[in-house]
C-alpha cells in the first residue's frame, strides 16, 4: 500500500495495461484513493479524446522548411570525409588504380624525405648557396637604386664613410622621396577635382 500519490509514470504503466510485480500495488493504490483515481480517469479520457483526433500529414514541403532554418553544425572530420569521398572513384579498378598511385606518391615522398636527412650537409649546402644568389641580387637591385637616386658623387660620398656626407646623401634622397609624394598627391587632388 502507498502512503503517497501516484506519480505520472506509474499512472501512464497503469493506462498501458502493464503487467507484473510493481503494478498490483498501484492498482490496490488507485482502488483506495480517490484522487489518484480520478487522475486514472482523467488521464484515460485525455487518451480516448487523442485517439479520436483525426490524422494530420504535414505538407510535402514542410520538412525542407523546417531544415532551412535549423543551423546543422557539422563536424571537421564529417566535412573533411565527405569531402574527400568525392576525389574516390565510383569503379573497383579505378580506386586500385588511385591506391597505387598515392602508394607509390607516398613512397616517393618518403625516399625524398629520407635523402634530405641523410644528405643534410648537401642541402645546407644548396641553401647557402641560393641564399648568397638572393641577397647578391638585393645589393645589386639596391645599388642601382641608389644611384639613380643620389648619383654617382652621392654614392661615392656614402662609400667614403664621411658621417657628414652620408647624412647629407640620406637627407637628399629623403627631401627628393618627399617631392616625389608631394607632386601625387596634388595630381591625384586636382584629376579628383577636375570630376
Amino acid at each position: 500500500m502507498h502512503d503517497r500519490h501516484l506519480r505520472s509514470d506509474e499512472i501512464e504503466l497503469l493506462l498501458d495495461g502493464e503487467e507484473g510485480f510493481g503494478v498490483a500495488p498501484l492498482r490496490a493504490h488507485v482502488k483506495s484513493c480517490i484522487s489518484c483515481r480520478q487522475e486514472l480517469d482523467s488521464a484515460r479520457e485525455l487518451m480516448v479524446a487523442l485517439d479520436s483526433l483525426p490524422d494530420f500529414a504535414p505538407s510535402v514541403n514542410f520538412s525542407d522548411r523546417v531544415m532551412s532554418q535549423v543551423q546543422v553544425f557539422e563536424p571537421w572530420h564529417a566535412a573533411a570525409t565527405r569531402t574527400m569521398e568525392q576525389f574516390v572513384p565510383a569503379t573497383r579498378p579505378a580506386r586500385i588504380a588511385a591506391g597505387f598511385a598515392a602508394a607509390m606518391t607516398a613512397g616517393l615522398a618518403t625516399a625524398g624525405a629520407t635523402w634530405v636527412v641523410a644528405r643534410a650537409d648537401m642541402a645546407f649546402i644548396l641553401t647557402q648557396l641560393g641564399a648568397e644568389g638572393v641577397r647578391d641580387q638585393i645589393v645589386a637591385a639596391s645599388n642601382d637604386v641608389a644611384s639613380t637616386v643620389l648619383g654617382q658623387p652621392g654614392i661615392a660620398a656614402v662609400q667614403s664613410g664621411s658621417a657628414e656626407m652620408a647624412a647629407l646623401a640620406v637627407g637628399g634622397f629623403v627631401a627628393i622621396v618627399g617631392m616625389g609624394v608631394v607632386g601625387l598627391r596634388a595630381l591625384a587632388t586636382a584629376s579628383h577635382r577636375a570630376r
